[in-house]
């Protein structure tokens, strides 16, 4: 039987609004998982500081912890991970003010920015990545070129913009391509499964 009374784009607009869902819902495991980390790095700390100013030295928290959480959960918290998560905390310890921005950034996009040594580098390229949405590649190429600095020095701030523009344009393409994916779509809905479910 076919439907020759109906609207042809219907299909293209199913498609839409599944594929601005899986954004939302995407966006919405990202932000529960990052602020997640900030809570366990804070968690860290305060066990590692045991109600005291400082950490003693030599607590093997992490590596324990490691170890408790890659048996209950699988992979993913890695020695190394906990340390950055323990350093998320430390270097953003006002999670009011990433709230927002964190429905919009990556765990990746985090991992970047807390490499960058300058704190008003760092407040920038956050405001800028989530303001602009820029792929975590894009934010990559920004932070590895000093593209705030750039920025700050040149008198030339269209230009230097227009380059970034041009330069990056081809990352931004991929900002939610994985989305497409099968495996992706199944492992979203799974997160969203066990965190609200």
């Amino acid at each position: 039987m076919t439907l020759t009374n109906s609207n042809p784009n219907y299909v293209v607009e199913i498609k839409e609004i599944l594929s601005n869902a899986r954004k939302r819902a995407y966006s919405a495991v990202n932000s529960a998982m990052v602020e997640a980390y900030w809570n366990i790095g804070k968690r860290i700390v305060e066990e590692e500081q045991d109600g005291k100013e400082r950490a003693e030295y030599g607590k093997e928290i992490i590596k324990k912890l490691s170890k408790e959480l890659t048996t209950e959960f699988g992979k993913g918290f890695s020695e190394r991970t906990l340390w950055e998560i323990k350093q998320f905390y430390l270097i953003f310890i006002d999670f009011e003010k990433l709230r927002t921005v964190c429905a919009v950034l990556k765990w990746s996009h985090i991992k970047l920015i807390m490499r960058v040594s300058n704190k008003d580098a760092q407040q920038w390229y956050i405001k800028e990545a989530a303001e602009q949405n820029w792929s975590v590649r894009t934010l990559d190429r920004n932070i590895s070129t000093l593209y705030y600095q750039r920025l700050l020095s040149s008198q030339e701030k269209d230009s230097v913009q227009n380059e970034m523009k041009q330069n990056t344009q081809e990352f931004q393409n991929d900002s939610f391509e994985f989305i497409k994916k099968p495996v992706e779509t199944q492992c979203i809905a799974s997160l969203l499964v066990f965190l609200f479910f």
